[in-house]
């Protein structure tokens, strides 16, 4: 079995306030998710996330997100399919163009927050980001199962499921969202991971226990303790190669 690789969001800094532990998080994940402007980062933060993950070998994807820095994009908005796609593209476009400055390629596209869940359950608005993908000819990554799987399948897009560890699922599969991040315990996160890789499923909050298809596990880099949760992970990860 081919091990998943570990991701995480990062340059979710804005101007002078930092956000996230990035520097110590790029010594343990593969691939990383930069924020593009709108739910988090700005041009500066961009440049300096896209040159540190360079100088470590670490693949970069983009992480497009809502217009709504106040609210970390976390807050759902009423959006036009046409209006998603555009805001994908205008994003990526820019994290592209820092992209280009440094010598590297764009890795995906992996939507952010409250777009992520929207995506999920209305395939209409996922076609947008389908659509932006194919302009950039990159996968989507997201979570197997739902219309992010189901709507890249049917446009041709190549698609990367999924896990989380210091995101709780319902019943039904479906993540739930905090607006402010709290602590995961280390060694819980680590038993999610290797329970998922084995087949024996990933609990939900009422006790069902999930069968979740993944080849990537994702840790968020603004948890109080990400650095120790993604350490947990990756040792589990690293196991397995």
């Amino acid at each position: 079995m081919t091990a998943p690789f570990l991701n995480s969001d990062m340059g979710e800094g804005y101007g002078l306030h930092s956000f996230g532990n990035d520097d110590a998080l790029l010594g343990l994940v593969d691939v990383i998710n930069v924020a593009c402007g709108y739910h988090a980062g700005d041009p500066d933060t961009m440049d300096r996330t896209v040159a540190a993950a360079v100088e470590r070998g670490v693949l970069i994807g983009a992480h497009p997100g809502l217009p709504d820095l106040a609210g970390f994009g976390r807050r759902r908005m009423s959006l036009l399919p046409s209006e998603v796609e555009s805001i994908v593209l205008y994003q990526v476009g820019a994290l592209s163009a820092f992209l280009v400055k440094h010598g590297v390629r764009l890795n995906h596209i992996k939507p952010h927050g409250a777009l992520y869940g929207m995506l999920a359950a209305d395939p209409e608005l996922m076609a947008g980001v389908a659509r932006a993908a194919r302009q950039f000819d990159v996968p989507v990554f997201g979570l197997a199962g739902t219309a992010h799987e189901a709507v890249c399948l049917e446009l041709g897009v190549p698609f990367v499921a999924e896990l989380y560890v210091d995101l709780n699922y319902d019943g039904a599969g479906e993540l739930i969202i905090q607006r402010r991040p709290g602590k995961t315990d280390p060694a819980e996160a680590g038993w999610r991971v290797a329970r998922a890789m084995a087949g024996e499923g990933v609990l939900a909050v009422d006790g069902t226990e999930l069968d979740i298809r993944f080849d990537s596990v994702c840790v968020h880099s603004d948890a109080p303790n990400s650095v120790v949760v993604a350490a947990a992970v990756r040792a589990v990860l690293d196991r397995q190669q």
